[in-house]
C-alpha cells in the first residue's frame, strides 16, 4: 500500500506486516486542583471581567453601653459600616482540535475516532486543571522573593527574582488597583520596610495577557531571568532610598500582605529560611525536606485565619508531588508517629492519605524548580475552602447550539468542557473534525477584611486560604 501521500503521523499506524491492533495509552498526569474550586456562573462575554465584592466582619463590641447615653431616638448608638474588598473574575476560551480522514481510519490498526476522542478528552481535563494550578501558584507564590543584584550605592530601584504579588494592591475602598505613588505597598527588603510605588517586569509582555497580568508593566528590554516557576523578574521602585545592606543579592523582599510560605529552618536557630535560595543552608532535623511540623504550622495558620476546611472533604487539602512526600518518611516525628504500626497503609503502600486534619492529594502537576546552589525545590500547596474560584461559561455558551443546531447530539458538555464532533465538510465528505472547548477562568480571592481587628489570631496577609510548602 502506498503511504507516501499520507501524513507521517498516520503512516506509522497503518497496517503493514504485523502490528498489534490496539493503541497503548501514554503516562498520565494526576489531576485534582480544579476539584477544590468554588464554581460561579459567568454571565458576561468572553474577554470581559466581572468584579466580585466581599464584605468584611464587623469588629467585636467589648465596651458596655453607658446607661446615660440612651437618651434619644438613636439610643446613643453610632451607625457601623463594614469594610469591603473586591476581586476580578474573567473567562477566556481554550480549545483543542484533531482531524480524522475516514478513509484512512479504515486501514488503521485501531479505532482512530475513539483514540482521538480519548486523547482530546485527556488533554482538555489536564489543560483546565493546569489553569487551576497556575492560578493558585501565581497568587500564593507572589509577594515573596529575593534581591538578585546588589546595589552599588543606596537607591530607589531594586532588581528582584519575581515581581508577582507586588504590582497590585487594594485601595481604601477595597478595590484592586495597580501599585503607584497614590496606592503604595509596604515591602520589607532585608531588615527594613520601604514604600513600593512602581513595579516593572523584565522583557516584553506576553502575546496573550492573562487577566491577572493586565496591570503589570513590562520594560521591553533585558529578558526575564526569574528562576521561579512561571515567574517574572523585574525592578521594584520605592519612594525612598534602599540601603546597600538591605539591597544585597540574596536578601528577602517580602510584601507586608504576602501569603504564607513555609520553608525548612536552620536547626541551630529554629529560624525558617527567608528565601528559596536560603533552603541550601537550612539544616533542620530532616535535611531541608518536608516535615510534619511544616504541614502542622501551615494548617495552624489557615485555622488561625478562620479558613474553613474544604466542605466536601472534611479536611484541608494538601497537593504534593510524590517525590516531596517521600521526605515525610525520613522525618523523625513522622517515624515516631507510626512506630509499632507495621500494618499501616502509610508504610505498607508508601501512601499518606490523611495527616493532621489534612487530606494528602498526590499530584505530578506541581511546579518543580531546579535552583543552582540549592538543588531541586518542590512546592506543595495546602488549601482551604474558597482558595480558588472558577468562572464557568462553557455550558451556557453551547446551550443554544445544542437546542438549535445539534439535533444529532454532536455537542456534549462534560465537567464544563464541550466536546464537539463536526461532520465531514470537505469535497469528498471524508474528513471529520473532533475538538474540545473550555470557556472559563480561575480567580484567587483575597481576605483582607479578616484581620487582627476582627479575629485576633488572623494575619494581615491578603491571601489567607492556602499556604505554600517549599522543601527539597
Amino acid at each position: 500500500m502506498a503511504l507516501n501521500n499520507l501524513p507521517s503521523s498516520i503512516q506509522s499506524v497503518i497496517q503493514q506486516g504485523f502490528l498489534e491492533r490496539q493503541f497503548r495509552q501514554a503516562l498520565r498526569a494526576k489531576l485534582g486542583f480544579r476539584a477544590i474550586a468554588d464554581k460561579e456562573p459567568f454571565m458576561a462575554g468572553i474577554g470581559e471581567t466581572i468584579t466580585k465584592t466581599r464584605v468584611g466582619l464587623l469588629p467585636a463590641i467589648t465596651t458596655p453601653m453607658a446607661p446615660a447615653s440612651n437618651s434619644d431616638f438613636t439610643s446613643g448608638l453610632a451607625a457601623q459600616n463594614y469594610s469591603v474588598e473586591q476581586y476580578a473574575l474573567a473567562v477566556a476560551q481554550y480549545p483543542g482540535v484533531m482531524q480524522l480522514n475516514l478513509a484512512t481510519a479504515k486501514v488503521a490498526i485501531d479505532d482512530l475516532y475513539l483514540q482521538n476522542a480519548y486523547a482530546l478528552g485527556e488533554q482538555a481535563s489536564r489543560s483546565v486543571d493546569t489553569l487551576a494550578q497556575r492560578a493558585l501558584y501565581d497568587a500564593y507564590m507572589g509577594g515573596n522573593t529575593r534581591v538578585t543584584t546588589t546595589l552599588g550605592s543606596a537607591g530607589t530601584t531594586v532588581h528582584v527574582d519575581d515581581v508577582r504579588g507586588f504590582f497590585m494592591t487594594l485601595n481604601s475602598q477595597g478595590q484592586p488597583v495597580a501599585v503607584s505613588s497614590a496606592n503604595t505597598l509596604a515591602v520589607q527588603v532585608g531588615s527594613n520596610t520601604y514604600s513600593l510605588t512602581a513595579v516593572v517586569a523584565d522583557g516584553s509582555a506576553p502575546t496573550t495577557i492573562n487577566p491577572w497580568l493586565s496591570n503589570l508593566s513590562f520594560s521591553g528590554s533585558s529578558s526575564n531571568s526569574s528562576t521561579a516557576p512561571n515567574g517574572y523578574s523585574g525592578t521594584l521602585t520605592f519612594s525612598g532610598n534602599v540601603t546597600v545592606a538591605d539591597a544585597t543579592a540574596g536578601n528577602a523582599a517580602v510584601s507586608a500582605v504576602a501569603p504564607v510560605v513555609m520553608r525548612p529552618s536552620v536547626l541551630s536557630t529554629g529560624v525558617m529560611a527567608a528565601t528559596t535560595l536560603a533552603i541550601a543552608s537550612a539544616t533542620d532535623i530532616n535535611n531541608a525536606r518536608l516535615t510534619m511540623q511544616m504541614i502542622l504550622t501551615a494548617k495552624a495558620n489557615l485555622s488561625a485565619n478562620g479558613v474553613p476546611v474544604v466542605a466536601d472533604r472534611g479536611n484541608y487539602v494538601l497537593y504534593s508531588d510524590p517525590i516531596q512526600l517521600t521526605g515525610l518518611f525520613q522525618d523523625p516525628a513522622f517515624q515516631m508517629f507510626f512506630r509499632g504500626k507495621p500494618d499501616s497503609k502509610e508504610y505498607k503502600k508508601g501512601l499518606v492519605a490523611e495527616l493532621l486534619e489534612c487530606e494528602i492529594v498526590e499530584t505530578n502537576l506541581n511546579p518543580v524548580q531546579v535552583l543552582s546552589g540549592v538543588g531541586t525545590v518542590h512546592r506543595a500547596v495546602l488549601c482551604g475552602q474558597g482558595a480558588l474560584v472558577e468562572g464557568e461559561f462553557t455550558g451556557t455558551s453551547y446551550l443554544d447550539a445544542e437546542r438549535a443546531d445539534d439535533a444529532e447530539g454532536m455537542i456534549t458538555v462534560v465537567d464544563g468542557i464541550a466536546h464537539i464532533t463536526r461532520e465531514p465538510l470537505d469535497a469528498l465528505k471524508q474528513v471529520i473534525t473532533q475538538s474540545w472547548s473550555y470557556i472559563g477562568g480561575f480567580a484567587v480571592p483575597t481576605d483582607t477584611t479578616t484581620n487582627p481587628n476582627t479575629i485576633p489570631t488572623a494575619t494581615n496577609a491578603a491571601l489567607k486560604r492556602a499556604a505554600i510548602l517549599e522543601s527539597l
